[in-house]
């Protein structure tokens, strides 16, 4: 049997690994991204089994509302030795307890659980949005490397087109060996930076995977989706509309005030140590013993009950009571500067991302503009070197600019595109 089942295991196992990879796309978009660390993301589990844990806390808060009921039974033997015979005895009992008013503190522990079950619900959604977040940041990032490497092959392809052509000057004896060494020394740089950069960009790409809890042997392609002009540039929209939808719609804000909400209920229940506690009691028992009787007449005659209300009135607790009251009104103003440190925080979080999208275009419009003069400057410049007219330093110092030109416009770019999907996210639009 067992050598059945390894035979079977092995069969279907190359299926079950084939299908589970047919599960992940093949080239990863941002919104794929987004989906899958959402649904396997540690954090964010963790948070939906804290939501069920507060949820049962909510269920028994409301269980203890209802009667308590407890069942007892009890078995004896007793032997004596002077005796001729053993005797046994048991004893069976049912018991009922029942608060019926306590000032209101298991009524407003209800409501606390209910509120605070409402406020794990917010910190999925929290954790939510901030995985959403760094896997924007990520993503985008990933997507910058990737690009500035082609950046890199492609000056290492001009360097090398311009040191084959260089070669051929030294030998037809326009350029010198000094001219040559410098254009080797710097292919081989570019060669470096064109290493560099995969390095940048297959780091991105591990922090993309970890974000996503995909093993490390994954394969992961980004999609090729990206950025236009339009995307860079798009309008923005009012500072105080974005601070206002985020005020609405930050789960931070809301969870902020449920907190307020959940400390005054605690001023309550505090409050409800100065007032009575009334309660019902009722049991019900039986027992018997051997040589009594049978054992059904015994019960049937021992049969008793009794049932009682108590009523306890406090009237000094060491001021407990207003200990705990004036701590529950202490934690309510905590409560309350939190949340104004929150929305404090937020603002400036808002702000700082308005800034960094509207200085990021404005910076993306001048980058292009300059690149479009810098690589003109750079092809007059690279004809005029190898006609003799421009020397190695002047073509080396347009090659530096040209770089330099391309990453200040590649990185313009993705700021803006970054700050604007941030935006997005803090006015509580899902879509990247």
């Amino acid at each position: 049997m067992k050598k059945i089942l390894t035979i079977l295991c092995l069969f279907f196992l190359p299926a079950l690994m084939g299908l589970e990879a047919q599960t992940l796309p093949e080239e990863w978009t941002l919104n794929d991204c987004i989906s899958y660390a959402i649904d396997n993301n540690i954090q964010v589990q963790k948070s939906r089994t804290a939501l069920l844990s507060a949820r049962e806390d909510a269920l028994q808060a409301r269980a203890r509302l209802l009667p308590t009921v407890s069942a007892s039974v009890s078995q004896s033997g007793s032997y004596y030795p002077s005796g001729s015979e053993a005797s046994v005895g048991g004893n069976y009992g049912l018991s009922s307890s029942w608060t019926l008013f306590d000032g209101g503190r298991r009524a407003q522990a209800v409501r606390q659980q209910e509120l605070q079950s409402e406020i794990h619900l917010l910190g999925i959604e929290q954790s939510e949005i901030d995985l959403r977040i760094a896997v924007v940041q990520t993503y985008l990032q990933a997507l910058y490397t990737k690009e500035a490497v082609g950046i890199a092959l492609r000056m290492t392809e001009t360097s090398a087109a311009q040191l084959l052509r260089a070669q051929e000057l030294l030998r037809a004896g326009t350029i010198s060996r000094v001219d040559l060494a410098q254009l080797e020394s710097q292919h081989s740089t570019n060669k470096y930076q064109a290493t560099v950069a995969q390095k940048n960009y297959d780091t991105e790409m591990l922090r993309l995977k970890q974000l996503l809890e995909l093993d490390m042997a994954t394969d992961m392609r980004l999609a090729e989706s990206l950025p236009t002009e339009a995307d860079v540039l798009r309008p923005l929209p009012a500072r105080p509309l974005v601070y206002a939808a985020a005020l609405a719609s930050r789960p931070e804000m809301k969870s902020g005030q449920l907190s307020i909400d959940a400390a005054r209920i605690d001023i309550q229940r505090a409050k409800a140590g100065y007032l009575p506690t009334l309660s019902l009691n009722a049991a019900i028992g039986s027992g018997y013993s051997s040589g009594g009787g049978t054992w059904g007449a015994q019960l049937e005659r021992s049969l008793n009950g009794n049932a009682g209300i108590s009523l306890s009135l406090p009237i000094y607790s060491n001021r407990d009571n207003r200990t705990a009251v004036n701590k529950a009104r202490y934690t309510v103003t905590t409560q309350e500067l939190n949340l104004r440190s929150a929305r404090k925080s937020l603002l400036a979080a808002v702000e700082g991302i308005y800034l960094d999208a509207a200085s990021s275009q404005t910076q993306y419009m001048a980058a292009n503009e300059r690149l479009r003069y810098v690589e003109e400057s750079f092809r007059l410049t690279e004809e005029q070197f190898f006609l003799g007219m421009k020397n190695t330093l002047e073509l080396l110092t347009e090659r530096n600019n040209l770089l330099s030109a391309q990453q200040e416009a590649l990185q313009s770019k993705y700021v803006s595109i970054m700050s604007i999907k941030l935006l997005d996210i803090y006015q509580g639009l899902n879509a990247p």
